[in-house]
């Protein structure tokens, strides 16, 4: 058993810090909603009253955060956590952020003599409550190696994908994918919609060809085609627009500054952004559906 320090309880993070409780973990847990805290708490967490004190003696620190000035803040300009926890102690950082942000944070806990990775996840809500996450790992081999068994407590895909920053990288070009077929396979629908057709029939007729996508198959834009997804609820919870946005932002940022062509993400980025500016930025991602939608 572990003590392992977690700061950020959002839609992600409270489910992650759920299920290191459930594998025996120590959890102390910490986040700015007293709400979120509360629910960690039911699961099994220990309540800590700042980040400092989730991170007091901790084995593992784990931050789960909006962006890159956020992690920045915890763990060094604001509540400086890698100037109070121990050397011997693994900060994990699940947050999705820019990869030179992650680089930066790795010196500087490196500095301080401090093992440090970068290990943005994949799965959305869904898969952080079940324990089935995706964990894309920057960093050095032996810190890696240390984190693993951690991780393997939130997730069921463990990859490492290179050095510090590469599981950011490797974030960023999975979301723009990501955006660039939900894009493809809402416009797909709308269209055979407009053209009379049933949307659960054309799903099931294009899950079967070479249409299949992620998209399609476990996460179906259109509402009523699936159970259990964010279409059927009013596209309430899931991964909303305003993070797939952020996403992009962060996959053109690496674009130009590797020289990357890549019209087909900046196309979705367009999209989402769209959508986003029209006030669905909290409605989950699929919803971009509806930005095809003909308006009766």
């Amino acid at each position: 058993m572990a003590k392992i320090g977690f700061v950020g309880l959002g839609n992600m993070g409270g489910p992650m810090a759920a299920n290191l409780v459930k594998n025996g973990h120590e959890v102390h847990v910490f986040d700015l909603s007293e709400a979120a805290v509360q629910h960690a708490v039911e699961a099994g967490a220990v309540f800590a009253d700042n980040a400092a004190h989730a991170a007091e003696g901790a084995d593992f620190l784990i931050t789960m955060l909006p962006a890159g000035v956020h992690v920045e803040s915890v763990l060094v300009s604001g509540d400086g956590l890698l100037d109070k926890i121990g050397k011997d102690c693994l900060v994990i950082d699940s947050s999705t952020i820019d990869a030179a942000s992650a680089r930066s944070l790795n010196k500087a806990a490196a500095d301080r003599g401090i093992e440090f990775v970068d290990a943005p996840v994949s799965g959305g809500t869904a898969g952080a409550a079940a324990g089935t996450l995706a964990f894309m790992v920057g960093g050095s081999d032996a810190a890696f190696a240390k984190a693993k068994p951690i991780l393997d407590c939130m997730g069921q895909n463990i990859f490492h994908a290179g050095g510090a920053g590469a599981g950011q990288v490797a974030k960023a070009c999975n979301n723009m994918l990501l955006a660039i077929h939900m894009a493809g396979t809402a416009e797909a629908l709308n269209l055979g919609v407009n053209n009379g057709l049933d949307p659960a029939v054309l799903s099931e007729i294009m899950l079967k060809s070479s249409g299949r996508n992620w998209s399609l198959e476990v996460y179906n834009p259109v509402p009523g085609v699936q159970e259990g997804v964010p279409a059927s609820r009013d596209y309430d919870g899931g991964f909303m627009t305003d993070l797939m946005c952020k996403d992009l932002g962060l996959a053109m940022d690496a674009s130009q500054g590797s020289q990357s062509p890549v019209p087909m993400g900046s196309a979705a980025r367009g999209l989402f952004n769209l959508h986003q500016s029209q006030g669905n930025g909290k409605l989950d991602f699929s919803s971009l559906y509806q930005l095809y939608r003909k308006k009766s």
